[in-house]
């Protein structure tokens, strides 16, 4: 079974269509994105999270006393640094926010990319597409074959232009650990319920 998240959640529906799928993660962007939501709104949509389903947040770029205090207000259990952050920067968090489970997603482009992100020290890596001047939600696929190719010692989801049509192809070359999907499971801008239930039941499948 590969887990899969559903990140961007925005609405108290989009977090009622990750409950009725089942999903094993459900991500909320607390960076500038058009899904960002504020600590407020993120601790109200996580509270009516089912307890099986893991909170994750997105940061960009923030420092980590900003990090540690949105974990606090809103009981995220996994950080997903998703900028340029250093090792220094994971070791901060693991002080203040020992409790959480630190991810750091890689805008994959080169085999030393893969490489240099291994030995980051993260509890898991988010493997997505490359661009030079944006941070994650590009909605391409990446370099599947580069990634399929390198034996990581950390376990990883991959990232980047999935949706249902391209999930079975995905995972039988890659075999992440987890999938993570966004504007793969939205109908004009808005997370689509449908399309949600049916990416959980595929991924679990796989």
């Amino acid at each position: 079974m590969t887990k899969i998240k559903i990140c961007g959640l925005q609405r108290p529906e989009d977090v009622d269509a990750v409950n009725q799928a089942g999903a094993d993660f459900a991500g909320f962007v607390f960076a500038k994105s058009r899904r960002q939501v504020t600590p407020a709104q993120g601790g109200e949509l996580i509270a009516r999270l089912h307890s099986g389903i893991q909170p994750v947040g997105v940061f960009v770029n923030a420092c980590p006393e900003e990090i540690a205090a949105v974990v606090k207000q809103t009981g995220i259990r996994v950080v997903q640094l998703h900028g340029d952050e250093i090792p220094e920067d994971l070791a901060a968090l693991r002080r203040l926010c020992p409790q959480v489970h630190l991810w750091r997603a890689v805008r994959v482009r080169t085999r030393m990319d893969l490489q240099q992100a291994d030995g980051l020290g993260a509890d898991a890596l988010v493997l997505d597409s490359y661009h030079p001047a944006q941070y994650g939600g590009t909605g391409q696929t990446g370099d599947w074959d580069l990634i399929a190719s390198q034996l990581l010692s950390t376990p990883f989801l991959l990232a980047g232009g999935l949706k249902e049509e391209n999930l079975a192809r995905a995972v039988g070359l890659v075999r992440p650990m987890g999938v993570d999907l966004s504007g793969g499971v939205e109908t004009d801008g808005k997370k689509d319920p449908e399309k949600i239930i049916r990416a959980v039941a595929l991924a679990h499948r796989l």
